[in-house]
């Protein structure tokens, strides 16, 4: 790894800006999220900063359970988020669906058959010591490289690179052009 590299991937450690998505909660994980930015947790002492757009965003907080209509717009913010990335999913519903499992409008299946989630941070809700405990577990995997983005990515360039060509047989001069004209 070169000294930038290693540069970057501290800068992503001590500095990540998160983007939080609500899939259809019941702002029950939200409420615990808002503690996270007062003074008693003071996650921005951390280095952490919630913004707005998932352009900006390394990592991304998922909450809620997943609705047929929640879908796409999951893949559309997964989608805008910029690599590397890492996701983080809150509470039990976007795991199981929770108390809402079985409803017509929710999805039985968890986030992770979506978008690859890359730490879960059980509870309903959540602690906000878990939040922040999971963020920074996020922010680590980000720093080594080992979210399931970079992985994926990472084994998707092993395969794109060409592979080695068998060895060419030396050919004399008189041999090569014989079978450039075509002849044995």
């Amino acid at each position: 790894m070169s000294i930038l590299s290693r540069v970057v991937a501290i800068a992503r450690r001590k500095s990540p800006w998160i983007c939080r998505l609500n899939a259809g909660s019941c702002n029950g994980c939200d409420i615990e999220i808002t503690p996270l930015l007062s003074p008693r947790y003071d996650a921005e002492q951390l280095g952490i900063e919630l913004h707005g757009t998932p352009k900006h965003a390394d990592i991304v907080l998922i909450s809620g359970t997943l609705t047929h209509r929640s879908r796409k717009a999951i893949l559309d913010i997964y989608d805008q988020v910029p690599s590397p990335k890492a996701v983080v999913a809150l509470g039990s519903c976007p795991a199981s669906g929770n108390v809402f499992a079985g409803s017509p409008t929710v999805l039985n299946e968890s986030l992770d058959t979506i978008v690859p989630v890359d730490v879960w941070v059980p509870g309903c809700p959540p602690r906000p010591q878990a939040i922040l405990d999971g963020i920074a577990r996020a922010a680590k995997l980000l720093e080594e490289g080992a979210t399931r983005s970079q992985l994926a990515r990472s084994l998707q360039g092993q395969q794109a690179q060409p592979q080695p060509q068998p060895a060419q047989p030396d050919l004399t001069q008189p041999e090569l052009a014989r079978c450039e004209q075509g002849r044995p």
